[in-house]
């Protein structure tokens, strides 16, 4: 147990932990100091700023008070008791606000700047400088998505920090000394990293702001919708920022357990894709080898009918996984009820007896050993995940990457050995809500698929109806029946195309990797009506009866696989249910399997891929250059140096592919982003 100290604050005794931080020990005692720089998740204080100076019985001069901790017997004067502390705090926000452009009005920081508002409550009500503030040349575009204000800059390293202590990119750097200090990318180059929007959130003042929502919106004109995002399986808690019925920021909102307050860059900025020139706003039906027309949903529902009646049993259905848990339901009951068509391609295969060891993600922090039997990169699959492992690592635990399945098995059977005694495993899935759609088509019926040749195939989502696998099934099969929101992604392959909606277009609940059941909030109406509504209408052509309303789908969903819980419940701040008692002391997770002669290829999915992201200019350059990912002992054995150009080849096939040494790969593996790998097999060799 920590021992305790006793802590005066301005003639406020609290007793508090030996060690914990003066911002958090005045809190304790309800005694704001105001920061800047001081933000707990960036690392350890580094008294940037100085607006958090205060008196200190014993000490000669004020005292950054984000570096000090409590210490028994200590004795603190803030600003509110110390005519000194106020005197040095009037004195630092004069100094900031000494080049600071009085541009209020038109910042975008503005109505929610920390400057602002500590202006106003502590800061002299006056200036004696009358000399020209400094400019510089404005907007920079550090990238596509940022823009830098440098004259709003207060040099508080927020950013900085986050890129190398967090992120661990290191792309932002403060340069020069003194009052010439500026923030600027390594060597200028554009700001390129997975969670380089981060920056934008962390900073106090607007110097650091987003290319999409700048100059359009203000404070006092804007809804903050809480909701959870829907592009990947970690399900990061966000707020949506709407102005006039449309998205027009996406903000993260801390969930400790979960996200920690982080957003990846396509969690962040691939809202825009909800107005895609492509985007389905009326039911389609082909009207040529790459060519749709539009048609009435009441023509449209007759034609879905005639098409299903056609497949029948002989039904397929391919999941993409991007649905929520009551679309999934109600689409499965439709086809397994209604048709007996209990065919289907499911987007995951999870591992039976995970959730016997559930943990929050928070756990893996202090984790002392760790395994990743995984050989795609955990960035892109599930991003934050990855900052959850670079925070384990700098707290000295060791991750092994590519482990063995022996490995594993003994990291969830082990659990008093002093190197593999974790209490929880985790599966990464590809696809935002994978686990809970394939929990919502089991629990809607338990019949077993026909034999018969598909005649109908049922593609939900954008994703599955790009996906290779089900386009080979939909060649197979005699129609095809699409529900998503883009032409695109069913040119040539669809018959008829219902129109999906997004993830910040509706109510609903989907299941993140941890197996933590999550709300999502409609945050705008979408152009076209919700998924449930038209389902319930086709449902009943076959006798199926099926509400059009979220909370009574999932009341029934969450009978048979949430142990009961009601719609109300789930919250803004899902909790994490208890483990389930094991079925064996063993979790059994397929190995990565031997290599052979040879390299064995991955060819990943990345991050910044798929329907989403196709459709945000501003997120093309974030995608993966056309390289090759080694590991070191396998780059030394050939020579191959970073950054080279050297030769893939399989089967008659080679491609010419910057080489990348990946210190997170095992040997005998080699990486490359899908949509660089071409033809290429299973197996393949490098050389220089």
């Amino acid at each position: 147990m920590a021992e305790l100290v006793t802590v005066t604050i301005d003639e406020r005794t609290v007793e508090v932990a030996k060690g914990t931080g003066m911002i958090e020990t005045a809190a304790a005692a309800g005694i704001e100091i105001p920061v800047f720089c001081y933000e707990p998740r960036l690392g350890p204080p580094v008294g940037a700023c100085r607006m958090c100076l205060v008196e200190v019985e014993g000490m000669p001069k004020l005292q950054a008070g984000c570096t000090l901790t409590a210490q028994d017997g200590m004795v603190v004067k803030t600003a509110r008791t110390s005519g000194l502390s106020a005197q040095g705090q009037n004195a630092t926000l004069e100094f900031l606000l000494l080049n600071h452009p009085l541009d209020c009005p038109v910042c975008d920081k503005g109505g929610e700047c920390p400057l602002q508002d500590l202006t106003f409550r502590y800061g002299p009500g006056n200036t004696r400088m009358t000399f020209p503030k400094r400019t510089f040349e404005k907007p920079i575009p550090i990238s596509p998505l940022i823009a830098l204000d440098r004259e709003r800059c207060i040099l508080c390293y927020r950013c900085t920090r986050f890129s190398e202590n967090v992120a661990e990119d290191g792309q932002l750097v403060a340069v020069n000394r003194g009052a010439q200090s500026i923030i600027t990318t390594f060597e200028n180059e554009p700001y390129r990293a997975p969670f380089s929007g981060n920056v934008t959130e962390v900073c106090p003042v607007g110097a650091l702001t987003t290319t999409q929502y700048r100059f359009e919106a203000r404070p006092w004109e804007i809804q903050n919708v809480p909701t959870v995002c829907g592009l990947c399986p970690v399900g990061c808690n966000i707020s949506a920022t709407t102005r006039e019925g449309k998205v027009k920021r996406v903000l993260s909102r801390n969930h400790p357990e979960v996200d920690e307050g982080w957003l990846c860059d396509k969690g962040r900025f691939a809202y825009t894709h909800l107005h895609a020139r492509d985007r389905i706003t009326a039911p389609v039906v082909k009207a040529g080898p790459r060519r749709f027309e539009q048609v009435s949903w009441d023509d449209a529902l007759d034609a879905a009918e005639r098409l299903l009646r056609t497949g029948g049993a002989a039904t397929v259905t391919a999941l993409s996984g991007s649905e929520s848990v009551e679309e999934a339901y109600a689409l499965a009951r439709l086809l397994r009820e209604g048709l007996g068509a209990n065919a289907a391609v499911l987007p995951e295969s999870v591992p039976d007896n995970l959730d016997a060891y559930r943990a929050p993600l928070s756990a893996l922090r202090s984790a002392k050993t760790i395994a990743v039997v995984c050989d795609e990169p955990v960035v892109e699959r599930a991003p934050v995940v990855d900052l959850w492992l670079r925070a384990a690592r700098r707290a000295g635990a060791t991750i092994v990457y590519g482990a063995p399945e022996g490995a594993v098995d003994a990291l969830v059977t082990d659990h008093d050995g002093p190197t593999f005694g974790a209490q929880s495993v985790y599966f990464l899935p590809r696809t935002p809500n994978g686990r809970g759609v394939a929990d919502a088509w089991s629990a809607a019926g338990d019949g077993e698929p026909s034999d018969e040749r598909p005649r109908l195939l049922v593609i939900s989502g954008d994703e599955a109806a790009t996906d290779p696998s089900v386009r080979a099934l939909a060649d197979d099969a005699e129609f095809v029946l699409g529900i998503g929101m883009f032409e695109d992604s069913f040119r040539g392959i669809a018959d008829l195309v219902l129109p999906g909606t997004g993830y910040l277009e509706r109510d609903g609940t989907t299941v993140n990797l941890e197996g933590r059941l999550q709300r999502q909030r409609r945050a705008v109406v979408a152009p076209v009506p919700d998924v449930l509504a038209w389902i319930a209408k086709l449902a009943e052509r076959f006798g199926v009866e099926l509400s059009p309303h979220t909370p009574v789908v999932f009341d029934e969903v969450a009978a048979r696989c949430f142990g009961g819980i009601t719609f109300a419940a789930v919250g803004e701040r899902a909790t994490l249910p208890a483990p389930v008692e094991r079925v064996s002391d063993t979790l059994k997770v397929s190995d990565t399997g031997e290599t052979g002669p040879g390299l064995r290829l991955v060819a990943y999915r990345p991050l910044f891929s798929g329907a989403a992201v196709e459709r945000v200019p501003e997120l093309q350059f974030q995608k993966p250059d056309a390289e090759v990912q080694l590991s070191p002992d396998d780059a030394r054995a050939r020579g191959i140096r970073n950054g080279a150009t050297v030769t893939v080849s399989s089967n008659g096939t080679s491609l010419q592919l910057r080489a990348l040494i990946a210190r997170d790969l095992r040997t005998g593996v080699v990486r490359i982003p899908r949509d660089h790998a071409g033809d290429l097999h299973a197996t393949v060799e490098v050389t220089p």
